[in-house]
């Protein structure tokens, strides 16, 4: 009996001396962990093994998607940024009429030039380099979609967001891309990180609208996603004046200025971008001569094909997610709605709001209960096979054919024409040699005129009369030519005639249609 006194009065007085402390130092443990958790041990606010999963993830990603989108992914930044560093190349209509800003392309125009400096510009850098980048930027904002959840909800949820991240079909075939679509996106869902969320734990409003100038600058209809969020934003503020002038006045001036300034520098005159991309292509609507669609085109196929498989949870998340979140899906129905207006329709324009969509898909999933391995196969496999299809197989040709256009470089006096739609493969970004490349050209009718023609439509009218018109002198012949599998027959009297063999065919498509076919086929003439 008196050992067990003599044991318990020291175990009673324990609070008291040693064991408070020890009792603090467990505690300190506990929350010192809980912190290092939601702090985080990397500058993007996660677990550094988190965040190099998820940069290899999209590096592998990259490596993965080995096709051709739009024209844009190389002609509105690449190509671009190959001429502002080595003073040749082709820029489109749109940088004639300053439509399109440097900034973008400012990025990897930098990057060519640190190639150069140290001797490393060579074309496999100059075309992958820039791909990783933008896959990096894309790894880091998958990172803030989790962060952002995580500290809103909890990581439950917010691994389920990044599960349905990562599975995304269209941002696997995007993530990677040139895009200005892509970067608006990335900047975009760092936006989302810093905004004011009703809970967020991470607001900062000069951060986030920071981005959202950014994205603006990248490209102006980024203002269509958030401009119901502004709104929200600043009917919930009660300091409205101070958001006013101490955050929205200065970022907005610093981030425009900058552009301007940046945008002088190249265009040798002062030109707001911003405000010509809204007036061609809103206000005057130019860009329904690339093409138009009806107006339910983003509800029936658009929407529905870029969320693939992920869109009954969507609907579902809809639903069980919190009501703070409303504010997003009105943001997503409002931008779908808005884009419905304008005739000329694509799936990349409405890629920004895909993050967004995958809050609500995490939500869904974290509320399953039953059938939720079925629900995981399920979408991990509906999502894999049309990202493997899309970024190794589909539209590869463009690329593919590359590597035969370089090997022109070797060749003395070497001339390339390029009879195929506008812009159907990448340009001297790609090649990385002042060869001659002439190309059909197909810029819209500017001066409203009744009777134009645009060079492209007029060959395909009628290809061989346009060749014998424009080839009446054979020294003016190129000494290679290069089509889709579809034209040969048209022109086979041209080729024979001027003695032109076919050195090399890639596939390009399965789904060949109108003018682009199945394969594209090199031609050089032969010396006789």
């Amino acid at each position: 009996m008196e050992v067990i006194r003599s044991r318990a009065l020291p175990a009673l007085r324990r609070p008291n001396t040693a064991g408070s402390v020890q009792l603090r130092k467990r505690r300190s443990k506990l929350y010192s962990k809980d912190e290092q958790e939601a702090a985080g041990a990397g500058l993007v606010g996660e677990n550094i093994y988190f965040v190099l999963f998820t940069v290899i993830f999209r590096i592998v990603n990259c490596g993965f998607v080995q096709t051709s989108f739009v024209p844009d992914e190389y002609w509105q930044s690449l190509e671009v940024a190959h001429n502002m560093t080595f003073n040749y190349g082709y820029l489109t209509w749109e940088w004639n009429e300053g439509l399109r800003g440097f900034t973008y392309p400012l990025l990897f125009a930098i990057v060519y030039k640190l190639l150069y400096w140290i001797g490393k510009d060579d074309v496999f850098f100059l075309i992958w380099l820039p791909r990783l980048i933008q896959a990096v930027f894309s790894s880091m904002a998958d990172v803030k979609l989790y962060s952002l959840v995580r500290r809103m909800e909890n990581p439950n949820i917010a691994k389920w967001v990044y599960f349905c991240q990562l599975c995304s079909w269209f941002t696997w075939y995007c993530s990677s891309r040139t895009l200005t679509n892509t970067m608006e996106t990335v900047l975009g869902t760092l936006a989302l990180y810093y905004y004011p969320l009703e809970g967020s734990q991470t607001k900062n409003s000069t951060r986030y609208l920071l981005f959202v100038a950014l994205a603006f600058l990248v490209r102006p209809t980024a203002l269509i996603l958030w401009l119901p969020l502004l709104l929200y934003h600043f009917c919930k503020e009660q300091k409205k004046l101070d958001l006013i002038i101490h955050q929205c006045l200065p970022v907005g001036l610093f981030t425009l200025g900058g552009s301007v300034i940046i945008d002088w520098v190249y265009f040798g005159k002062w030109t707001v971008v911003q405000w010509n991309f809204l007036k061609f292509n809103v206000l005057q609507n130019i860009s329904t001569f690339y093409g138009s669609h009806p107006w339910h085109w983003y509800i029936t196929q658009g929407f529905p094909v870029i969320i693939g498989t992920h869109l009954p949870f969507f609907i579902h998340g809809c639903v069980v997610a919190p009501k703070r979140y409303r504010v997003l899906l009105v943001a997503i129905v409002w931008t779908v709605l808005i884009y419905s207006t304008l005739s000329h329709k694509e799936f990349r324009f409405i890629y920004p709001v895909l993050p967004l969509c995958m809050i609500f898909c995490g939500f869904s999933f974290s509320n399953i209960k039953r059938w939720k391995k079925a629900a995981i196969g399920l979408l991990v496999l509906s999502n894999l096979l049309p990202a493997l299809y899309t970024g190794l197989i589909h539209q590869r040709g463009a690329l593919d054919i590359m590597s035969s256009i370089q090997h022109l470089c070797n060749k003395e006096n070497s001339s390339l024409l390029i009879l195929m739609p506008c812009h159907s493969i990448p340009y001297y970004s790609h090649v990385h040699c002042p060869i001659k490349i002439n190309l059909l050209e197909c810029p819209p009718d500017l001066e409203d005129h009744d009777t134009y023609v645009d060079e492209a439509d007029l060959f395909y009218a009628s290809p061989l009369a346009w060749l014998n018109a424009e080839f009446y002198d054979p020294k003016r012949l190129p000494t290679h030519l290069l089509m889709f599998s579809v034209l040969e027959k048209e022109i086979s009297q041209f080729l024979t005639t001027n003695n032109y063999m076919r050195t090399a065919s890639v596939f390009h498509t399965h789904l060949p249609e109108g003018r682009i076919g199945s394969h594209i086929h090199l031609y050089e003439q032969q010396v006789k």
